[in-house]
């Protein structure tokens, strides 16, 4: 939690508590339904949170920007950064329906107002956004794919509208296909060993009419 406010320390009161609470919501939570491995429960401010927040090292969303989060898991990196970007709309999406009643409770009990948390397939959603975020959930190729078409036309923001992907390791072979992408090593922002191969990836995607 300490790492998080030295990272932004322009924190509000508000989003103090808000992350000040995620550990004892999701230790909560995660003994009812196991979203989180028990292993990194202990480690959740650096393993998720900080994690997820990596994308905000590389991207500051907009008042009003919409960003829809692919596989959210537990609610990352989705509810870190709708706590960090309190006027962007965030729209979290998993297949898995305990996962997102698990995001539900954590939303409600944080009095998050820019969320919404549904069990839906990427393929299923019919809107676009101006960014899309997730953390590893399939390899590049796969993942654009399931996104196509749900970007929005009009660009606001430094970086053009597109992914913004959570990954590690060597991704020289994975990412070979496309031609505007940008890779941000989380090890220059962040010191924790942890973050040693960990990236963000920006993917330009251009818009498609439907």
């Amino acid at each position: 939690m300490d790492e998080i406010i030295n990272q932004f320390p322009e924190l509000t009161p508000l989003q103090k508590e808000q992350f000040a609470r995620l550990e004892e919501l999701y230790k909560d939570w995660n003994a009812k339904i196991n979203v989180i491995s028990r292993k990194d429960i202990d480690a959740l401010y650096t393993k998720h949170v900080l994690h997820s927040l990596g994308i905000a090292k590389v991207m500051e969303f907009k008042p009003g920007a919409s960003v829809m989060d692919v596989g959210t898991g537990g609610g990352f990196p989705g509810v870190p950064l709708a706590i960090l970007f309190p006027e962007t709309d965030f729209y979290l999406i998993d297949v898995i329906a305990k996962k997102i009643k698990v995001v539900q409770e954590v939303v409600d009990a944080l009095g998050l107002k820019n969320v919404k948390a549904e069990q839906k397939r990427a393929e299923k959603v019919d809107q676009q956004f101006d960014f899309i975020v997730s953390r590893a959930v399939t390899n590049m190729p796969d993942f654009v794919k399931w996104v196509r078409g749900k970007i929005k036309k009009d660009q606001n923001h430094d970086l053009p509208n597109g992914i913004l992907y959570l990954k590690g390791g060597d991704l020289t072979e994975e990412l070979e296909v496309f031609q505007k992408v940008t890779i941000y090593n989380l090890s220059d922002y962040f010191t924790d060993e942890f973050f040693e191969t960990k990236k963000v990836v920006h993917l330009a995607m251009k818009y498609k009419g439907n």
